[in-house]
C-alpha cells in the first residue's frame, strides 16, 4: 500500500488495506511517498505533508513499514525522461531508498505461502 503522510490520504490507504484484507490479499507493507520535500536549490528538507503517517498506519495495522520516499525534483525529472532513478544514479541517496524498499519487499515475498503465489497456467493462442 502506498500513501502520503496526509490524514486524507491515510484514510484512503486504510480503506484499501481493509479491502485487501477482506478478500484475503496479502499486504507486503506500507510505503510512504512524499514524506519530505527536498529543495532542489539548497537541499533543505521539510515535511510539508506531515510526519510519520505511513509508519503509524503500518504499526496500527500490524503491517511492515517498507520505507519513505521524499518529494524531490530528481525523481520527477527522471520519470519524465523515462530513466529510472536507480539506473541513473545507482549510488545516490534516492536509489538507496528504492533499493532498501525493494529488499524489504523481496524478503516479504520469500515468506509468502507458496499457495498464494501459485497462479494457473494461461495460454494465449
Amino acid at each position: 500500500i502506498v500513501t502520503t503522510p496526509q490524514d486524507i490520504a491515510l484514510i484512503d490507504a486504510k480503506k484499501g488495506l481493509a479491502m485487501f484484507e477482506k478478500v484475503n490479499i496479502p499486504i507486503l507493507g506500507i510505503v510512504e511517498n512524499m514524506s519530505l520535500h527536498i529543495c532542489s536549490n539548497c537541499g533543505h528538507e521539510e515535511a510539508i505533508f506531515g510526519v510519520g503517517g505511513g509508519e503509524a498506519m503500518a504499526k496500527d495495522a500490524g503491517a511492515n513499514f517498507l520505507g519513505s520516499l521524499p518529494l524531490e525534483m530528481e525523481i520527477r525529472t527522471d520519470v519524465d525522461e523515462g530513466v529510472p532513478t536507480v539506473a541513473k544514479d545507482p549510488e545516490g541517496r534516492i536509489a538507496e531508498i528504492y533499493k532498501e524498499i525493494a529488499r524489504k519487499v523481496s524478503a516479504k515475498l520469500t515468506q509468502q505461502d507458496k499457495a498464494i503465489s501459485a497462479f494457473p497456467s494461461i495460454t494465449i493462442e
